[in-house]
């Protein structure tokens, strides 16, 4: 801790961590012995950060990250947006295929970042916004893949038709991004996906998961 940082903050922020890290949420005591701090200093920052929606507590005292968190995750999406795209513009020109990131919102996969190829005479038409179940399509499927192996690289996940008829689809998942859960992928129209595009994908995703680090 410097000079210049706010002692609070700090811990409030680290309050939010830790409580991200968990599906179970913690209580003021478990909070208190990560932190190093009293559990006067615990209440009060979950005091705080619960006027700002940031963190509620459940009817046994768990603490957990509230709703007001989503709000700020919106504005994340510009963010990673911005910092996939060189990676993405590089897959979609070197395959020669429609290239995407894919963001997990609630329940679904979120297209947040589309790029076209330049040189193509045709590719499917893939928009930034489309959403649909995590357990149709490549891009979710990837997600999934990298759930079930939280401590492994599932490496890349192929589809076929099952999100638009005819078209194809090769995703890796997003690993070592703290916060992020995603997938870099490319979908294109044919029966079936090159052999050199499924390596292709997990490189790029590495790019992007470097670039968000």
């Amino acid at each position: 801790m410097t000079a210049e940082t706010s002692q609070t903050l700090d811990r409030g922020l680290r309050v939010l961590k830790l409580l991200a890290d968990t599906d179970h949420g913690l209580t003021v005591t478990e909070l208190s012995n990560k932190l190093g701090v009293n559990r006067t200093v615990v209440y009060r920052l979950l005091a705080t950060l619960e006027q700002h929606a940031l963190v509620r507590r459940d009817l046994g005292g768990r603490a957990r990250v509230g709703l007001g968190v989503l709000r700020l995750g919106r504005q994340v999406h510009p963010l990673v947006r911005e910092a996939a795209l060189p990676a993405l513009r590089s897959l979609a020109e070197d395959i020669g295929a429609t290239a995407h990131l894919t963001l997990v919102d609630g329940t679904e996969a979120l297209a947040v970042a589309v790029v076209e190829p330049t040189w193509t005479d045709y590719h499917v038409a893939y928009r930034a916004g489309f959403r649909h179940p995590l357990d149709r399509g490549a891009a979710g499927r990837a997600i999934l893949a990298a759930r079930a192996q939280p401590l492994g690289d599932p490496g890349y996940t192929l589809t076929h038709g099952e999100l638009e008829a005819g078209a194809s689809g090769a995703a890796a998942p997003l690993l070592g991004v703290t916060g992020v859960e995603g997938s870099v992928g490319v979908v294109m129209l044919a029966d079936a996906v090159p052999e050199r595009v499924g390596p292709r994908v997990v490189d790029a995703a590495r790019e992007v998961a470097e670039a968000l680090r």
